[in-house]
């Protein structure tokens, strides 16, 4: 049976799907809040790479420094199809915790379509001659769950699918990191 997440629709997921990771930076802590809350910067770091097909591929953000009720609008992209997202910033507390929520519809390579709820959460912590990134993706929602999404409500896929994910949410941590460090660096 499909479960309700708030007024936001059906939700096909028999349980949410958490994905974390935490990375070490030289960066400090506010370099690191600094690129989070300047949204065009999200383009750039996490932005599709030459060699991959997995990322955004624009933003649509206000210029300066995002704070809470901040909107924001994306593209993106992964081996499921195309994504068309809208966000809104629903935590901003400079240096340590940026968060926000994202409608998204993914169109899939076949057509067919899924709306997700996604939350993004970061905190950010001193740590050492830098500062400890700790970023949790939570998807408590997906409407439908076509082609291989099936996976995340399939006990031992489940697992598989959430490693995978993993990884690319990881690569993607660690490129805000070097993005953080290359631009405290020029300055």
């Amino acid at each position: 049976m499909a479960q309700q997440t708030g007024t936001s629709g059906k939700n096909a997921l028999k349980r949410e799907v958490t994905i974390a990771v935490e990375h070490r930076s030289s960066a400090t802590p506010e370099a690191i809040y600094d690129v989070l809350a300047d949204l065009r910067t999200h383009a750039i770091w996490g932005g599709v790479p030459p060699e991959k097909k997995t990322g955004l591929f624009s933003i649509d953000a206000p210029a300066g420094e995002a704070r809470v009720g901040t909107e924001f609008e994306s593209t993106g992209g992964d081996a499921m199809g195309r994504f068309s997202d809208r966000s809104v910033v629903t935590q901003a507390v400079r240096p340590s915790v940026f968060e926000f929520v994202t409608e998204a519809r993914l169109t899939t390579k076949n057509d067919a379509t899924a709306d997700w709820t996604n939350v993004h959460h970061y905190e950010v912590r001193p740590g050492g001659d830098g500062c400890v990134i700790a970023y949790t993706v939570r998807i408590a929602r997906i409407s439908a769950l076509p082609g291989m999404l099936r996976a995340f409500n399939l006990p031992i896929l489940s697992g598989m699918a959430v490693k995978e994910s993993t990884k690319v949410v990881r690569c993607g941590v660690e490129r805000l990191a070097a993005f953080a460090e290359q631009r405290a660096d020029a300055r």
